[in-house]
């Protein structure tokens, strides 16, 4: 989707995937040594936030100016440092064996760029470092409460093993479970849940 539908739906008032931090990640987070952790496809910046709470060095990437700057709004509200780019995941630079953590939450993407994505992401990681993901499954297409209505921007178990070949996988689940994140995503979902990790 175009930065201008992500400006758009982010400039209406309130937060369209509310405040509070992603339930899996939160869960994730708990256990999570300190790092550097980055954020993809971040929108208005409630899971980057709660990281930087928890005392991470937190980098946040979304497309969307009108997200980050609201993310810029929040953290220094609270007084967190949170370096929010405005990128293109097609072009941002992931860098190498630098990030303790990535976490991507519901950041759909074309197939083929999300393989793009997830294998500079692995690349990316620092030794020992994990990549957080959920995201909505083909299955979620009958439920209609959140996520693209293309098929090709939704992902299996299967195609993350595929594209995340290089990683080893602590947890990678399909199941249902009730997701309540504002008034985008509200009701029972059909997600897939990732904890990988790069060997030490």
């Amino acid at each position: 989707m175009q930065r201008t539908f992500w400006d758009e739906r982010y400039g209406r008032p309130g937060y369209f995937y509310g405040t509070e931090p992603n339930d899996f990640l939160r869960a994730q987070a708990a256990d999570m040594p300190i790092g550097e952790v980055l954020c993809i496809g971040e929108g208005e910046g409630r899971n980057a936030l709660h990281l930087a709470r928890l005392g991470h060095r937190v980098t946040a990437v979304d497309q969307s100016e009108v997200g980050m700057a609201k993310l810029r709004e929040r953290a220094a509200a609270e007084q967190l440092v949170v370096n929010a780019v405005v990128a293109d995941l097609a072009e941002f630079d992931f860098g190498a064996a630098r990030w303790n953590a990535i976490v991507s939450i519901f950041c759909h993407l074309p197939s083929a760029l999300r393989a793009n994505v997830h294998q500079r992401a692995a690349h990316a990681l620092a030794p020992g470092g994990r990549l957080i993901l959920e995201a909505y499954t083909p299955r979620q297409l009958a439920f209609g409460t959140g996520g693209p209505s293309d098929p090709d921007m939704l992902c299996e178990a299967a195609a993350l093993r595929t594209e995340l070949a290089t990683l080893s996988f602590d947890h990678l689940v399909e199941l249902e479970r009730e997701v309540i994140e504002g008034p985008a995503h509200s009701g029972l979902a059909a997600v897939v849940q990732l904890v990988a990790r790069r060997s030490a």
